[in-house]
């Protein structure tokens, strides 16, 4: 009985590290996707409280050439007021990939997405977003995020 134990533990221990480290990255990349999503979902309902839970105190954010500040910076001076100013904001065809640098996570987000403002105006872009998370206490928060976003080419 203690062979099989045995050739077992040593098979193991000829795996690659990231044959075992595996199912821990997948826990980390749909942790960080749902960061990403809980993110998006507030930009949709318009309504930003709570988001700064997914962000770190000291993050950085950069929107279209311009730098922001940290997120609570940014949600006060500018997402905020601006989310005040929209009757509606849908993103579509959302494709999102995560690849993690040693303990950090880089995710790049590409989106279409569409504005309609209070006053009917509306602007439909293409927007890419690029966003490094760190883990903290277990939670994978936003440190930087980046995004811009131009017109579609006429078809």
């Amino acid at each position: 009985m203690k062979w099989p134990i045995t050739i077992a533990a040593a098979s193991l221990a000829l795996l690659p590290a990231t044959a075992l480290a595996a199912p821990a990255r997948n826990a980390d990349t749909a942790a960080v996707i749902k960061v990403l999503g809980d993110y998006k979902a507030a930009i949709e309902r318009l309504d930003g409280r709570g988001t700064e839970r997914l962000f770190t105190p000291d993050s950085m954010i950069f929107e279209t050439g311009g730098a922001e500040g940290n997120y609570a910076n940014y949600l006060r001076h500018h997402l905020g007021p601006e989310l005040k100013e929209f009757r509606s904001f849908k993103f579509s065809n959302y494709k999102v990939d995560v690849r993690f640098v040693g303990g950090a996570a880089v995710a790049t987000e590409t989106y279409g997405y569409r504005i309609e403002t209070i006053k009917g105006e509306v602007a439909e872009r293409l927007g890419v977003a690029t966003s490094v998370l760190r883990k903290e206490k277990g939670r994978w928060r936003i440190v930087m995020m980046h995004n811009s976003a131009r017109r579609p080419k006429p078809s």
